[in-house]
């Protein structure tokens, strides 16, 4: 059950907007400052903290931010790839699953910044619904098959800047983190990124699951998330997406992988 919103609360946010003349803060209505309380559980200062890490984080990272629209290439071939998947069904405590399968980073054809964008994105289109804000949202990433060639290419700079983005500077609430099949070296590079995690963060973490369904995943999952699941949206994209068709391409994981293609309304 949420919080009920106390009168005035969005404006002692606004109100601390002067205390950071170095941000600029583009939207300060009552609904966009709503979904940063939620994502703090009402605290004020909390709130404000995030939200000017959001705005000072793209402001730090103009590049990332410059077209950042489902139509542009890199974004679009990234969605087009899996990044992020979106399952269909929720998860017995109403949060959306979004599920990265490693392994299909091609990366002649997309950067690190690429996928990192077209997640950054998904979640600025997801968290517009309400129910999202005071849900949130459960990561699965499998890396079956994930080469050390491949993840020789996930440095700490690139880590901590995904962190930055998605941990310290976006008003989303996750829930789990569930890491399925990894390999030796996604441990190794776990120490690496361990610093940049907060104590919760960590606690939803957990390396525990050896394949991409077993028991140890059921524990924090319902199976029924997953049986009326029959596909994986790659994005629920603005309507200016106007048409998409999808097939299922076999993977030897539990899951199925599942492509939209898309064209805009225009």
């Amino acid at each position: 059950m949420e919080v009920v919103l106390r009168p005035g609360l969005t404006d002692q946010v606004r109100d601390m907007i002067v205390t950071r003349p170095d941000i600029g803060f583009l939207r300060t209505d009552d609904e966009f400052i709503l979904r940063f309380l939620r994502a703090r559980k009402f605290d004020h200062m909390e709130t404000f903290r995030l939200l000017a890490q959001y705005f000072q984080f793209r402001q730090q990272n103009l590049d990332m931010f410059q077209s950042f629209k489902v139509d542009d290439p890199s974004i679009k071939r990234a969605l087009m790839d899996g990044f992020p998947g979106v399952l269909e069904t929720p998860d017995q405590h109403g949060r959306k699953i979004l599920i990265l399968f490693a392994s299909n980073w091609d990366q002649s054809r997309n950067s690190f910044i690429d996928i990192l964008r077209a997640i950054l994105l998904s979640l600025e289109v997801l968290i517009e619904n309400p129910e999202l804000q005071i849900n949130g949202f459960t990561l699965i990433i499998d890396w079956s098959n994930f080469s050390f060639k491949q993840a020789s290419k996930l440095t700490p700079n690139i880590l901590k800047l995904a962190i930055e983005g998605l941990q310290d500077s976006f008003p989303a609430r996750f829930g789990g983190i569930h890491f399925v099949n990894q390999p030796w070296y996604i441990h190794a590079m776990y120490t690496i990124i361990k610093p940049f995690l907060k104590d919760k963060t960590r606690k939803r973490l957990p390396f525990l699951h050896v394949s991409p369904f077993s028991h140890t995943l059921s524990y924090f999952l319902s199976p029924l998330c997953f049986l009326f699941s029959s596909f994986l949206l790659v994005s629920f994209l603005p309507s200016c997406i106007s048409s998409c068709s999808s097939f299922h391409v076999p993977r030897p994981s539990f899951f199925s992988k599942t492509f939209l293609f898309f064209s805009d309304s225009s």
